[in-house]
């Protein structure tokens, strides 16, 4: 079923609206603040009546300059000097395109890490210029990269009078080697006293200027690169990302799972309640769905005999976009034979426990000021328990649809003709108690509408073994002890069926060639899915899916 919920669903989220400048044009900014000069601190704003210039305000201290670039003749001179200067080094047999590759032996980080080891001894560098100051015989540049920023100690005598004279004429964004001695200058900076230095590509665009950043959130989204190269801590939170996913992958190998890859084309998008994209497949003459979960092959494997098997990877689902919800994303679904939704909830705590520790080195992570403890035991409470508890009503006394309507209207919870009691249930706990479960709690026992994929709860069919994982108000994860029967399951698909027919997008059909491999035989399983780019905002504490997805979905630009 859906592992990264239908519950926060995309229904009424729109894509985020263009600019309109106030001229009442369209725009989109271009991520450029002039850095060839700092006296020149100038946005470009895109119009479709072309380039067009808006002044921005330099703080310096308390005062304030304004300094206007009146045309955008003067911008293509700013790029042009660039270009000029490629073409100049060029012409002199110094193309920094042809170099194809640079010794590197340490990176800034290490330096510092390590400065009472290495100080005296040679190094090389490479990376991003961000800083220039030449002043004279003698200059200083910092270079940046993956670890951080180091500063470099450039002077004539040491270098060369030719390269000195080439290196002057460097720009900020510019890709450089250097060769040199680890020393402290004197005021106290770690730095390396430059001996060669070397042009290995030659930036011909323009970064944004330093003081004012790049802090336009939709450009940041759409030029990646741009945001990578002025924050810091935005390639801070992608290098964390690769870590949480390394260290999920490594404890779940200590467990005895093994990963595979199953299918993203597929005939029949089930196994979540979502809306798929369709596309159609030519050499086939055939329409295909994208994936909108990873639950249906996975259980193939189990039937198969792989016992502990896992996927992490892209789902898509064609909804809308909000601080949560991106129509592709990542997830993980885990299955393990013969065990249950019990065995799931250990996992789960053990797994979050363990990526917290390894990659953070504590179990207390702070999400928005509010601070999450992952080392206490994970608290577990029933649905119908939880909707008692913040809303007052007991469903355990709620007996027939009738009465489960009239709770409804009473509370002030809207429901649809369909919805069945459990539905009505489901309901009452999105609105009265998501918001309440901060810290990690399991919420077990779901209504069997919900849940076609399920097992049932032996001592009352009403209710299903399922639990969801909540955290800061957000479900995390969502785990089954699976259904293996399959005259059970080929009901619940026709009762999905049925709901399509009602005129529910969401609802599954069914899978055939599933069904043929549930009637095989499946043993017990628990099964889970985790949203891996929610764990990861939690864990590295930013505020939308977007900030932790390299390249998210973005409406295109008019041209």
């Amino acid at each position: 079923m859906d592992r990264e919920s239908h519950r926060n669903g995309n229904s009424g989220r729109e894509p985020g609206k263009k600019n309109v400048s106030e001229n009442g044009k369209k725009s989109y900014r271009t991520p450029w603040i002039l850095n060839l000069d700092t006296k020149y601190r100038n946005t470009i704003e895109i119009t479709k009546f072309g380039i067009e210039m808006r002044d921005t305000v330099a703080e310096e201290g308390n005062e304030r300059n304004t300094e206007e670039i009146q045309s955008r003749e003067e911008v293509s001179r700013l790029i042009q000097v660039k270009r000029d200067k490629l073409a100049e080094l060029q012409a002199a047999g110094n193309d920094p395109f042809r170099i194809t590759k640079y010794d590197v032996t340490h990176h800034s980080a290490e330096i510092k890490n390590n400065f009472d080891s290495l100080e005296g001894s040679k190094v090389t560098i490479a990376g991003r210029m961000m800083q220039k100051r030449v002043m004279g015989k003698a200059s200083f540049c910092n270079v940046q990269d993956l670890q951080g920023s180091i500063q470099s100690y450039v002077a004539r005598d040491s270098v060369g009078e030719e390269v000195y004279a080439g290196f002057k004429k460097f720009d900020v964004g510019d890709i450089v080697g250097i060769r040199g001695e680890v020393f402290r200058t004197k005021t106290g900076e770690i730095s390396v006293h430059a001996e060669e230095i070397t042009l290995l590509a030659k930036s011909l665009n323009i970064l944004p200027e330093k003081y004012h950043g790049l802090t336009n959130t939709d450009l940041r989204y759409r030029q990646r690169y741009v945001d990578l190269i002025m924050n810091q801590d935005v390639k801070t939170t992608f290098i964390k990302r690769s870590k949480i996913i390394a260290s999920i992958r490594s404890y779940l190998a200590g467990e005895g799972f093994m990963e595979v890859e199953t299918p993203l084309l597929v005939a029949n998008a089930g196994g979540a309640a979502a809306r798929p994209f369709e596309t159609h497949f030519n050499a086939l003459d055939e329409d295909f769905k994208l994936r909108i979960s990873l639950e249906l092959y996975l259980k193939r494997l189990i039937v198969g005999g792989l016992e502990r098997v896992y996927e992490i990877g892209r789902v898509f689902r064609n909804e809308g976009i909000d601080t949560r919800h991106n129509p592709e994303f990542t997830l993980m679904e885990l299955y393990q034979a013969y065990t249950d939704y019990n065995g799931m909830m250990d996992l789960t705590e053990k797994l979050y426990r363990h990526v917290a520790q390894e990659v953070l080195g504590t179990t207390k992570i702070t999400y928005g000021g509010v601070e999450m403890d992952l080392g206490q035991p994970f608290a577990r409470i029933t649905m119908v328990d939880a909707v008692k508890k913040y809303s007052g009503v007991d469903f355990n006394e709620i007996h027939s649809l009738e009465e489960a309507r009239a709770a409804a209207k009473e509370h002030h919870v809207e429901f649809e003709e369909r919805h069945g009691k459990g539905d009505i249930l489901n309901l009452f706990f999105e609105e009265f108690v998501e918001e309440h479960l901060i810290q990690p709690t399991f919420v077990m026992d779901h209504p069997v509408e919900i849940s076609p994929l399920t097992k049932k709860k032996p001592d009352n069919p009403d209710y299903v073994e399922r639990f969801e994982f909540f955290m800061n108000g957000w479900e995390m994860a969502n785990a089954y002890s699976e259904l293996n029967d399959p005259i059970d399951q080929r009901e619940r698909f026709r009762a999905q069926e049925a709901l399509l027919a009602q005129g529910d997008e969401e609802a599954n059909t069914t899978d055939e060639d599933f069904m043929n491999a549930l009637e095989h035989g499946m043993p017990p399983t628990g099964g889970i899915g985790f949203g891996i780019d929610r764990m990861i905002m939690l864990l590295t504490d930013s505020p939308a899916i977007r900030d932790v997805l390299l390249f998210p979905t973005m409406k295109s630009i008019e041209k």
